[in-house]
């Protein structure tokens, strides 16, 4: 069921720009941010509030400027194994001290964490180009140098690729004795401990995974887009993060990304016919979805799939 809702999606989304071609960049974009709410989506399930999972986005985009800057690195499949890599490296990190909190706590210090990367990104000219940020160039791909429209329209069936990977990934380990702990993390952990179960080594990975979503995300968005800006790390895309999961619903692997292209879409088509007043048409449209969604969009399709089962 769940690896069916994912070859449905891919295939809406693959088909989709033969209709209209402009919807390809508006799904690349999405499906990056879908990365990372469902990285923060798998720490929902043990009820703690990442508001700084940006830190990891931004890692995972400048690791593609800097290697292909610095190092020359031009492979797509090289760029996003680094980013990948390395944002769970610095998951690991910081990983290691969050996880020993809770609630608020939790929230405030991945805030604070990175602010303090957004702040160091803006002001080191020399290694990151401060606000002005980097140019990202169009990688090869398989080795085969391709212009930027050509790559374009190949970097979305990448993207699609990985995105059903990952999700058949997440949710094998979201079905496993570690991703199965989370919830019971979240409804008594000191019971867990009771059983022999290490709460913070179940959280630990859990925030591993959750950077190495994050950090892919960022990754294929500055690729998409040719650019990184600390911007990237700022809270308020945290915020977008955790706005997308509850939107499109941590039931399945699949809700943070039909969160993320339903807001993309609504966003680009409230900012064309409504340029004022975009932001109202947006608040509007997702207090409705939260009021009268509360599971999100992806429960809302798992209502309408058992219904029509069950008749």
């Amino acid at each position: 069921m769940r690896l069916l809702v994912l070859v449905l999606v891919a295939a809406t989304l693959a088909l989709a720009p033969f209709a209209v071609p402009w919807l390809r960049f508006v799904f690349i974009v999405a499906l990056a941010a879908g990365f990372a709410a469902l990285g923060v989506a798998i720490l929902l399930r043990a009820g703690l509030i990442s508001i700084g999972h940006a830190l990891f986005y931004a890692v995972g985009a400048y690791v593609v400027a800097f290697m292909m800057r610095d190092l020359g690195v031009r492979d797509l499949a090289l760029l996003i194994a680094a980013s990948v890599v390395l944002s769970g490296v610095a998951g690991a990190i910081v990983g290691a001290f969050m996880v020993r909190y809770r609630a608020i706590f939790f929230a405030m210090l991945n805030l604070a964490v990175s602010m303090v990367v957004f702040s160091l990104l803006s002001k080191l000219y020399g290694l990151t180009g401060g606000s002005d940020g980097l140019r990202v160039a169009t990688p090869t791909l398989f080795g085969s140098a391709l212009d930027r429209g050509t790559f374009n329209t190949t970097f979305l069936y990448v993207v699609l690729g990985l995105f059903v990977v990952a999700g058949v990934l997440v949710d094998l380990y979201l079905r496993s004795p570690m991703g199965e702990a989370l919830t019971a993390v979240h409804t008594n952990e000191v019971r867990l401990e009771y059983l022999g179960v290490s709460v913070w080594g179940v959280l630990l990975a859990a925030y591993v995974v959750s950077a190495m979503l994050a950090g892919l995300g960022g990754a294929l968005a500055g690729i998409a887009i040719g650019h990184v800006v600390p911007e990237m790390a700022y809270w308020t895309e945290s915020g977008h993060f955790v706005l997308v999961a509850v939107l499109g619903g941590i039931g399945g692997v699949a809700g943070p990304f039909i969160g993320s292209v339903f807001l993309e879409i609504l966003r680009t088509f409230a900012s064309g016919y409504a340029a004022e007043s975009w932001n109202l048409v947006v608040g509007v449209a997702l207090l409705l979805v939260i009021f009268f969604l509360p599971e999100g969009l992806y429960g809302l399709g798992a209502r309408l799939f058992g219904r029509g089962g069950r008749k």
